[in-house]
């Protein structure tokens, strides 16, 4: 099946840095794909240059087909791009705001009424459609965004960090409507620094530093941390974690809230040096429990080996 998207060594710099490099990587037809890492891993970049919005210094990527290299505008026509500021109009209504990209894109008038109920069912703004934009919460105006994104019916979506900000519930409806959009076949690149959203998509690419450092299912990405995890709770995290990292038989210790997530080969061999090497240092643990590899594990692995997987 011939890649949706296929990005191709793409590149792009800002003077002497190098926000992201020679990325490549295809992403299917219907496909949830996302593009994850922390701030300045080179995520919105990449998001604006598949839009055709930014051109890339070195590299191309084909959208359906079309260069965004050669044909910025061409791609326009393939695409819905909702950054982390979408451009609502705050003293338009809710209504208004859809009218104004139906405008836009050249949606026949005709077919906008049904296009609007579905638009309205899905995101729960119905109720809200003569409400001006600037009086909606940060959740709805994400939602009225993503609705405004998708009225004229895109085959490719490209959100940039769609939740950022929002709210528990508000994020769950978001993500509601992208597993909708994409079980109706549309092809979905989601930009996100939150690893636990990472896990709703069909395959994900782990960026760091503006380049790849691993791509693949969330569940085939998470055996890459190791086949054992053991949190730990302890009154001083950071100082058990230091104390950990120098234990042979410890692959990785990274903190994570209240914890420390250990990373070791054999559970039933090396377990017992975990509270071993606490207690050599004075070091009490509260808690300790055996648990499944997260991609925020991954993510600390793969940046400790210097993405060797990538």
């Amino acid at each position: 099946m011939e890649a949706a998207v296929s990005v191709q060594n793409l590149s792009r710099r800002f003077g002497a840095v190098e926000a992201v490099r020679a990325l490549s990587f295809d992403v299917a037809p219907g496909e949830l794909f996302g593009v994850v890492g922390p701030d300045g891993a080179g995520k919105t970049t990449t998001l604006r240059m598949l839009a055709g919005v930014m051109r890339p210094t070195a590299g191309d990527a084909l959208l359906h087909g079309v260069s965004v290299a050669s044909d910025p505008e061409g791609v326009k026509t393939h695409i819905a791009y909702m950054s982390q500021r979408f451009g609502l109009y705050t003293d338009l209504t809710v209504e208004e705001n859809l009218d104004f990209y139906a405008d836009l894109y050249r949606v026949p008038r005709a077919e906008r009424p049904a296009r609007y109920e579905r638009l309205y069912r899905f995101s729960a703004l119905g109720q809200f459609r003569d409400r001006l934009a600037g009086q909606l919460s940060g959740g709805m105006k994400q939602k009225l965004g993503l609705s405004c994104a998708l009225v004229h019916e895109p085959e490719i979506l490209l959100l940039d960090e769609p939740t950022f900000g929002v709210d528990p519930i508000s994020r769950r409806d978001l993500w509601l409507i992208v597993h909708e959009m994409v079980a109706h076949g549309m092809t979905t690149i989601v930009s996100t620094a939150y690893l636990d959203e990472a896990e709703r998509c069909d395959r994900v690419a782990l960026l760091y530093e503006g380049r790849l450092m691993a791509l693949d299912t969330p569940a085939a990405l998470q055996r890459l941390a190791g086949p054992f995890i053991v949190k730990v709770r302890t009154a001083r995290p950071r100082v058990a974690r230091d104390v950990l990292r120098g234990v042979r038989e410890v692959r990785q210790a990274a903190v994570f809230g209240d914890d420390v997530h250990v990373v070791l080969d054999d559970p039933e061999r090396d377990a017992p040096v975990i509270d071993r090497a606490l207690a050599g240092a004075g070091i009490p643990v509260l808690h300790e429990e055996r648990a499944e590899p997260s991609l925020e594990d991954v993510f600390i692995t793969l940046v400790t080996r210097g993405g060797e997987h990538a």
